[in-house]
């Protein structure tokens, strides 16, 4: 198994939507603090982990077959645990198979009781899928329940959904490059 640094990374280019800062706040204090796995047998756990790796590593690779076999081989070990639920919606999303991953994201949502990492990663990539739909008005809520959970992409998100906010950073972006410029001869 890889730190969660390596799997911030992979996760960053496995998902191009999801940049950095959002998986690498997963760091090891908050992972103890959530401990969402405690509930699973030690055994499965270990080996449903290790089956999402390979099938991380299989889309990292663009062996979108083999994710998918891969994820959905973790699902049947722990069919209770969301984080494959979320890979996988990201493999079929990958795919253009967006009613699946829907589906994925659903569970997802449902299995972790909206709490925690998993409805987090949930949250942002159900977002994601509104947006992309036009949905913009359930991407903002997908985005708030994301950032509720401490998602900064999530925070960024909701500030690109609001249209005075951009209006209101592109003026002060404006004021401000003005009271840098020097006044012209005043």
């Amino acid at each position: 198994m890889g730190t969660p640094n390596d799997q911030a990374v992979l996760q960053a280019i496995f998902n191009p939507n999801t940049p950095f800062g959002d998986v690498i706040d997963l760091d090891l204090e908050e992972a103890k603090k959530e401990d969402e796995d405690g509930v699973f047998p030690q055994e499965q756990l270990e080996q449903s982990k290790a089956l999402e790796l390979q099938g991380v590593r299989a889309a990292e690779a663009g062996d979108l077959h083999t994710a998918l076999e891969k994820f959905g081989q973790a699902i049947c070990l722990l069919p209770e645990r969301a984080s494959a639920y979320n890979n996988r919606a990201q493999a079929r999303r990958l795919q253009g198979d967006v009613a699946g991953a829907l589906e994925d994201l659903e569970r997802a949502v449902t299995l972790s009781g909206g709490q925690g990492r998993a409805a987090r990663q949930s949250f942002v990539q159900r977002g994601l899928l509104a947006r992309l739909q036009g949905r913009d008005d359930d991407a903002r809520r997908d985005f708030e329940q994301a950032a509720r959970l401490g998602s900064p992409f999530a925070r960024r998100q909701l500030v690109l959904l609001n249209p005075y906010a951009a209006l209101c950073n592109r003026m002060l972006a404006d004021m401000m490059g003005q009271l840098r410029a020097p006044s012209n001869g005043h």
